[in-house]
């Protein structure tokens, strides 16, 4: 595959993450196409039902759509079954299964191998369960220890979802490591939308979604970037296009932070469809 043709499997295959907020429903049925893929987050202060409510509300409305599973906000595998019981019932097919950040577990597990163990045991298997990746490490844990835990949680998992990089190069080195390392999955690079400056570093920083200070301190213009306007990431796709080697793609698509600014993120993909040669 061309430098061309690598972009534009990246462009057909973008999806949304969403945040649970207010009217969140309403903005993705009147913004987005329902082929968008969407996940909707987990947050402590909105608890799991609501992410659960979001994501069963989106998937009646069209949408293929993947709730955040956070381990910590789960009690036991009987609370494990409950939830996988009343996803099913409700047509939703994918999961994309993390830790949580939560200071304290409100159960027995901590991590996101716990809670994959658990919804193993309920015997049900969903269409697709995605897990998090941190190209650039891991905050709390050594590169060897989150490295280790990816390969683990591969055998429960189809796809992983990275942290947001801006580095094309370090995404695509480090899917390359995974995956000799193991894992054997579809990796998929988190990216921000084009979203307010500002905002990107404002929301991604308490969200703990990967904008570092390592990041902020490299860039050379950095006095640019924090000039009010929105951020484009066309730049970062296609560098991530760039960096895919020939005979062996890495990065199979992108997972897009909207930060629920669904009209530009929408747009944009829009945008890339046409310019590509998609629509």
């Amino acid at each position: 595959m061309n430098r061309q043709e690598h972009l534009r499997r990246l462009v057909a295959n973008i999806g949304f993450e969403v945040m649970p907020f207010k009217d969140i429903e309403h903005k993705a049925v009147d913004l987005v196409d329902p082929s968008v893929p969407l996940t909707v987050t987990t947050t402590a202060a909105k608890g799991l039902d609501r992410t659960l409510d979001v994501a069963i509300h989106l998937r009646e409305r069209g949408f293929d759509v993947a709730p955040h599973l956070a381990a910590r906000l789960f009690r036991d595998d009987q609370h494990t079954a409950e939830v996988v019981q009343h996803l099913v019932a409700n047509g939703v097919e994918r999961v994309f299964v993390i830790g949580g950040d939560g200071p304290e577990p409100e159960g027995k597990f901590f991590d996101a191998l716990a809670l994959l163990e658990s919804i193993a045991r309920t015997g049900h298997r969903f269409r697709e369960v995605g897990i998090g990746g941190y190209p650039e490490g891991h905050p709390n844990f050594s590169t060897d220890v989150a490295e280790k835990a990816l390969v683990e949680k591969s055998l429960h998992a189809d796809r992983v979802i990275t942290q947001m990089c801006f580095d094309p190069k370090v995404t695509t080195a480090w899917a390359g490591d995974m995956a000799r390392a193991g894992a054997h999955l579809t990796f998929y690079a988190g990216m921000p939308g084009p979203v307010n400056r500002q905002k990107l570093i404002r929301i991604s920083a308490s969200l703990g979604l990967g904008t570092s200070a390592r990041f902020l301190q490299k860039q050379k213009g950095l006095w640019r970037f924090l000039m009010p306007g929105a951020y484009n990431p066309s730049k970062l796709l296609r560098g991530l296009a760039a960096a895919q080697p020939e005979s062996e793609p890495l990065v199979h698509g992108i997972h897009l932070f909207t930060f629920n600014e669904l009209a530009g993120a929408e747009k944009w993909r829009l945008k890339l469809r046409r310019e590509t040669g998609l629509d």
